[in-house]
């Protein structure tokens, strides 16, 4: 039996691995020549509420996924500002590590495989179609396809394409499954403009500024470097699809990230006014390289989905990462698509699909989302286990915990240790 997963994130990666864990056959899609998408430039995990589902996913049996994580970071406890403890892996050696386990766990990849159609039997699909003519046909499929791009998105509601991470100009612009489906998406302008916002940050080319500044990047995890009154543009933090990353002091300063690369954290930074700055006279942008103008687009079409994760109107179609709503982040797109993967082949297998219980963070942010996206204020927001209105409400539920071992007694109460590891077929 056979789960097509067409986006090759963090969301379908994980997604994929839950798959094979399940007991069903994995067949990842993705339209570039690598995997994890955003998780190329990202790199940010276990800052605040992550750490809490970070251990969550470990305890219900995702903890092999999240150890590969681990071989290649490059700081443990970094604090930076509205942050703790957070790790930083490096986005340079990530993707071979993930690539590799999903190939030893039996996934089988296709990659430059961007979907162009979709074939179905009344409320189900029956097969995909990509570019390249090839049909691949499934039993169950998991839309993992993200909500950025295509490029006349960024021209439209951004700066124009920055030629980021997702590369549309070399590899097509993305295409939604939900989309190709059928399924009326929940879409950016159509009544609620505020959607789409820009990632929280873009890359520096390390050797381009200063050396003593990169020596002590690399040494602490974090620079600091304040700015002049005159240079500080407070209007940027509301652009951010990062709202865990709105904070005063991310207008007040540049604050920088080593994440293999110098992760600058703010949408885009005029270049010009850039090297005025003393140690960055040569400084030059990485992925996205227009960081000087503007960045990637993101929230521009969600898949209507239940608790599940299960996609309304089809009846073998779930979906994961952003495009189950207003979620942010890595850790956030891992839960669901090592739910949306376990519920593919409990499909499969005639059983009822996981709701994760709200006992648990990684349960409660899907199901405090979906309540908040119906209301039109919920909708200029966004959520994450790291900050902004979400991670409030964990400290408020008493969800938010650095304890491990609370944290695995907590999974436990619920019936859930090992549940991604349970072979349903």
């Amino acid at each position: 039996m056979h789960v097509v997963i067409v986006g090759g994130g963090w969301a379908g990666c994980a997604a994929a691995f839950s798959v094979q864990a399940a007991g069903a056959k994995a067949i990842l899609v993705e339209k570039t020549d690598m995997l994890l998408g955003t998780g190329l430039v990202g790199g940010i995990m276990r800052n605040n509420g992550r750490f809490t589902a970070h251990e969550e996913i470990v305890a219900m049996g995702g903890g092999e996924l999240l150890a590969v994580i681990e071989t290649v970071v490059t700081h443990h406890n970094v604090n930076f500002p509205g942050h703790l403890h957070a790790m930083l892996y490096d986005v340079t050696r990530i993707e071979p590590a993930i690539r590799s386990l999903l190939l030893l766990s039996g996934v089988r990849l296709g990659l430059q495989k961007r979907v162009t159609g979709v074939s179905r039997k009344g409320d189900a699909i029956s097969s995909l179609l990509t570019v390249d003519g090839e049909e691949i046909k499934g039993d169950v499929y998991i839309d993992c396809t993200g909500t950025a791009g295509p490029a006349g998105n960024c021209l439209r509601y951004g700066a124009g394409c920055a030629m980021c991470i997702l590369r549309c100009p070399t590899f097509g612009p993305r295409v939604s499954l939900t989309d190709r489906a059928g399924v009326a998406e929940i879409r950016a302008g159509e009544g609620f403009p505020h959607f789409e916002a820009m990632s929280g940050s873009c890359k520096l080319e390390k050797k381009s500024i200063r050396p003593d500044l990169i020596r002590k990047l690399e040494r602490e995890g974090v620079l600091v470097v304040p700015l002049p009154h005159h240079l500080r543009r407070s209007e940027q933090l509301q652009k951010k699809a990062c709202q865990q990353y709105s904070l005063n002091d991310f207008a007040k300063n540049l604050i920088i990230l080593d994440t293999g690369h110098a992760k600058l954290m703010t949408p885009y930074f005029p270049l010009e006014i850039l090297r005025t700055l003393n140690g960055f006279q040569d400084a030059r942008y990485a992925d996205p390289y227009s960081g000087g103008k503007g960045n990637s687009v993101r929230f521009m079409a969600m898949a209507p989905c239940d608790a599940a994760l299960r996609v309304s109107g089809v009846e073998n179609l779930f979906c994961a990462g952003e495009k189950t709503g207003l979620l942010v982040g890595h850790t956030e797109a891992i839960a669901t698509g090592f739910l949306a993967g376990h519920n593919a082949v409990r499909l499969i297998s005639g059983c009822e699909p996981l709701v994760l219980p709200d006992k648990l963070a990684c349960g409660d942010i899907i199901s405090f989302m979906h309540r908040e996206m119906k209301k039109t204020a919920g909708l200029g927001k966004k959520y994450t286990f790291s900050g902004s209105v979400y991670f409030e409400r964990m400290g408020e539920l008493g969800l938010y915990t650095t304890d491990i071992a609370k944290i695995k007694e907590r999974v436990d109460k619920t019936g859930l240790t090992g549940i991604f590891k349970q072979r349903m077929l």
